[in-house]
């Protein structure tokens, strides 16, 4: 491995299942893999320096231990609701891993058990190819915490499950599992827990294997169906960080943080 390219990264540890297949694991700190600050700022690093690594051929991207990642820290959000800069930073990197991921000529495995949530569900489903325990918990997340679903959901959700499906479970940011995201066809697949890495790497192993321009330039023209919706994903991105400048977002936050109901303001202009 072109071990130095990867020796800055402190939340991504880097292995190789395969020679031409490199593994990325989320090491968090934080309960459920929730991602630190450093870590949300890693994992939008990453695809270029993955693009540009000429002895990988595939990637996964998985998390460590029981959870994939619980999204992005709370309590640092909650600064971000109150500091421009740190809400500037926050926003070009949700932008930098969602086009990063998009962009990343190298095939992107994602091999999720446990929580996916918010930028850990972005992580997920911009992955070209997705794999989930049949339990695992997802949730989009936004809207519990007041804010717009932002991130990755607008622009490919939609595309995956439809918009009757997509507008449900953003707008209420229910919970879901594994088993239902397969079914509405959010992700790939979805096996039992057990199977999962092993899975993951049975498909990277295969796409590396494969021709690979062949298979580089086949993601690449099926993504600009996603392309198309940058746009969207813009106006998404910028009203999702809007919200955590306002009301909504503070109180949505602040209420997640002391475990109550949020109390938002019906008459809050829009």
């Amino acid at each position: 491995m072109t071990e130095s390219r990867y020796s800055r990264y402190e939340t991504l540890k880097f292995d190789r299942p395969h020679p031409r297949v490199l593994r990325i694991t989320m090491v968090s700190p934080l309960k459920m893999g929730a991602m630190t600050p450093t870590m949300h700022r890693e994992v939008a690093d990453i695809w270029a320096d993955v693009d540009a690594d000429d002895s990988v051929s595939a990637v996964i991207i998985t998390g460590d231990g029981r959870n994939f990642s619980a999204g992005g820290d709370l309590n640092h959000e909650r600064k971000v609701c109150d500091d421009y800069v740190l809400r500037m930073q926050a926003m070009t990197e949700a932008r930098r891993l969602v086009l990063g991921m998009l962009d990343c000529r190298k095939p992107i495995v994602s091999a999720a058990r446990g929580w996916a949530v918010g930028a850990g569900i972005a992580c997920l489903i911009m992955a070209d190819v997705s794999i989930a325990s049949k339990d695992a918990k997802f949730s989009d997340g936004h809207l519990k915490i007041g804010v717009a679903a932002g991130d990755h959901a607008a622009i490919i959700w939609p595309l995956l499950c439809g918009m009757a499906k997509a507008k449900y479970y953003l707008l209420t940011a229910d919970t879901f599992t594994g088993e239902e995201a397969e079914r509405m066809n959010l992700i790939s697949m979805a096996l039992p827990d057990e199977e999962v890495e092993a899975k993951a790497v049975a498909v990277a192993t295969k796409l590396a294997e494969s021709a690979p321009a062949a298979i580089r330039w086949t993601k690449q023209t099926l993504n600009h169906w996603v392309r198309q919706a940058t746009p969207i994903f813009d106006a998404s991105l910028a009203l999702e960080f809007l919200g955590f400048a306002g009301p909504e977002g503070k109180e949505g936050i602040d209420a997640f943080l002391q475990k109550r109901k949020p109390s938002f303001d019906p008459d809050t202009p829009v």
